[in-house]
């Protein structure tokens, strides 16, 4: 035992600087051995387009394809974006885009879980109706709500006209005050499932026995929810309302499908704004500005992801 913990000892003396993730990957450097192809493939993937598009994020780009002709300018392109109003309004339009679907989606699929965690018949039924919303495709869910909010030949607009609500078909993707809450609608309808299966199935890990005790207790149904149910779901809580705002934060395909960013930019979010600059304006400077600032969003929220389940597992290894 005395030569054991003498040789560690002697090995950390012999590696001062080195800090305890380096000593760990040194010390299971065989390992790596076997994984080394799949790190390979990842740098040539993924850190190689980061680190091309952070360079190219501080170059002036020709309006077309001749990178070749890029021309050094420093931080000028982050410049121009914290300095344009469009920035701004696309940001805002992010944040609303991004809470609002997150917040709602979060809400409207707990809310969901909770009501078919109670046993009644037709349930299984209802849970394969209710996640359909999720399996389909983006593209197609993109489509059919264009149609319908169409205002010539949209249901919604036919049904308040029949119903003598409004005399004509309002414009609810085509006017610059409707067409953002219009988005959100769509996408909480696609994404709501989601957090109903995720809290569905953290209702499975509460402890019956607890409900029981408390309802012996006295404790009504809120209060057994609010001191029994949710502490239990809090950890999946965090985790799914972090999954929703990073997949929010980085949509594309309801927005962009549906409207482009328009009218007027009322519906850019700024991975649109991004794609409309890269690849419909050619400013590949400014996109790999924006780009480079999305990325460093999406990684804070990466970094607060992975806090979350290092949490779950830390108190999953104590019980």
């Amino acid at each position: 035992m005395t030569i054991v913990t003498g040789k560690a000892e002697a090995r950390r003396r012999l590696q001062p600087g080195w800090s305890g993730a380096l000593r760990k990957i040194w010390e299971h450097r065989a390992d790596y051995a076997y994984v080394l192809p799949a790190i390979v493939v990842m740098l040539i993937v993924i850190a190689y387009p980061i680190y091309y598009t952070v360079e190219l994020s501080f170059f002036k780009t020709p309006p077309g394809l001749q990178l070749r002709d890029k021309s050094f300018i420093g931080f000028d392109n982050y410049t121009a974006i914290l300095t344009s109003q469009v920035f701004w309004k696309v940001t805002w339009n992010t944040l609303i885009w991004t809470l609002g679907s997150t917040l709602i989606s979060f809400v409207l699929g707990f809310a969901t879980a909770l009501a078919l965690h109670c046993d009644f018949i037709g349930r299984g039924v209802l849970r394969a109706i209710l996640i359909i919303p999720w399996v389909i495709s983006a593209v197609a869910a993109s489509y059919i709500w264009k149609w319908i909010y169409h205002s010539d030949f949209g249901i919604i607009g036919a049904v308040l006209v029949g119903l003598g609500l409004t005399d004509r078909p309002p414009n609810f993707i085509d006017n610059v005050s409707t067409v953002l809450p219009s988005l959100i609608v769509v996408n909480i309808w696609r994404e709501f499932p989601f957090a109903m299966i995720m809290m569905m199935a953290g209702l499975q890990t509460v402890p019956e026995q607890l409900l029981r005790a408390a309802e012996v207790d006295g404790a009504n149904a809120w209060q057994r929810f609010w001191h029994v149910t949710f502490p239990h779901l809090r950890n999946v809580s965090t985790v799914t309302i972090l999954l929703l705002a990073v997949a929010n934060f980085n949509s594309f395909i309801i927005p962009w499908i549906m409207t482009g960013g328009g009218p007027s930019n009322a519906s850019h979010i700024w991975i649109t704004h991004i794609y409309e600059l890269a690849f419909g304006r050619q400013r590949w400077g400014v996109a790999s500005a924006y780009s480079v600032l999305l990325f460093l969003i999406l990684m804070t929220l990466g970094y607060f992801y992975v806090r979350a389940l290092s949490g779950n597992e830390r108190k999953e290894g104590s019980a």
